[in-house]
C-alpha cells in the first residue's frame, strides 16, 4: 500500500518539485506553471483541486502537511462550535503573512495521532477531494487524461497513480464516504476536505456539499463554522 498520507501532500501542493519560496509563492507558482506548460506542470493540485479555482491556503497550512492542514482547520471550525462562537466573518481571515493554523492537539480526536489519521481514513480523504473536484460534472475522458498527465509530472506513480486514475473513472459513491466517517472528527475532517477542494460556485458544487454535509448528520452551525473557517483560510492568488 502506497504512502495516502504523501500524496494528500502532493494533492494540497505542498510539495511542488522545483518550486521554491514561501507556501503562497508555491502556490501561485503551480498556477502560472500550469498555464505556461499544461501538462508539465508540479501540482496535481493546479489540475484538479484547489488552485484550478484561483485560491490558495493562506500561511503555514501546508507547511506543517496536508493532513495536519485539514485536521487543524476542522478542529478549529469544530472548537469554535462547541464553545457557541459565531462564524467568523471574511473580515476576521488571518493574514496570509501571519500564519495561525496549527495542528491539532494530540487528544482532540483530529489529526495524525487519532483514528483520522490512518493511512485507511486519509484515502477516504483523497477519495472525498477527488469526489467534490467531479461535483460539477467537467471531468470528461479528455480532461481526465490531461489530470493523469499532470499527476505523472508530479512524480506519482504506481499504486498511488492507478488510486487517482480509478477514483477519476469510477461514479462517487457517497454511502461508502459516509460510511467510512465513523466518528464525529472523521465526518468533520471528511466536509473540511471536501469544502477545501473547491469553491461551491456552481449549483451542482453548492449542491453536492449540502448533500454531503446531511448524509454526515452535521449540524447546519457546524457547517456553517467549517464553511467560514475554509473560505478563511483560502486567499485569492494572482491571476
Amino acid at each position: 500500500m502506497f504512502d495516502a498520507k504523501k500524496l494528500l501532500d502532493q494533492f494540497l501542493g505542498s510539495q511542488v518539485p522545483g518550486l521554491g519560496g514561501s507556501v503562497r509563492d508555491r502556490a501561485g507558482d503551480a498556477v502560472q506553471t500550469a498555464r505556461n506548460n499544461p501538462l508539465a506542470t508540479g501540482a496535481i493540485a493546479a489540475a484538479l483541486l484547489g488552485t484550478k479555482t484561483g485560491r490558495g491556503i493562506a500561511g503555514n497550512a501546508l507547511a506543517i502537511g496536508g493532513l495536519a492542514a485539514i485536521a487543524g482547520l476542522g478542529y478549529q471550525a469544530y472548537k469554535n462550535y462547541q464553545a457557541g462562537q459565531a462564524p467568523a466573518a471574511p473580515s476576521d481571515a488571518p493574514s496570509a503573512n501571519n500564519p495561525v493554523l496549527l495542528p491539532p492537539p494530540v487528544e482532540s480526536g483530529f489529526g495524525p495521532a487519532s483514528p483520522a489519521g490512518s493511512n485507511e481514513f486519509v484515502l477516504v480523504l483523497i477519495r472525498a477531494m477527488i469526489a467534490a473536484a467531479k461535483a460539477d460534472g467537467h471531468i470528461d475522458d479528455a480532461e481526465r487524461a490531461l489530470i493523469m498527465d499532470k499527476v505523472k509530472a508530479a512524480d506519482v506513480s504506481g499504486e498511488a497513480a492507478a488510486f487517482i486514475e480509478r477514483e477519476l473513472a469510477s461514479p462517487t459513491d457517497i454511502d461508502a464516504l459516509v460510511a467510512a466517517a465513523t466518528t464525529e472528527e472523521q465526518r468533520v475532517e471528511l466536509y473540511t476536505a471536501s469544502r477545501l477542494t473547491i469553491e461551491p460556485d456552481s449549483r451542482a458544487e453548492r449542491g453536492y456539499l449540502d448533500l454531503l454535509a446531511g448524509r454526515l448528520g452535521l449540524a447546519d452551525q457546524l457547517v456553517d463554522h467549517i464553511e467560514a473557517t475554509v473560505s478563511s483560510a483560502k486567499v485569492t492568488l494572482s491571476q
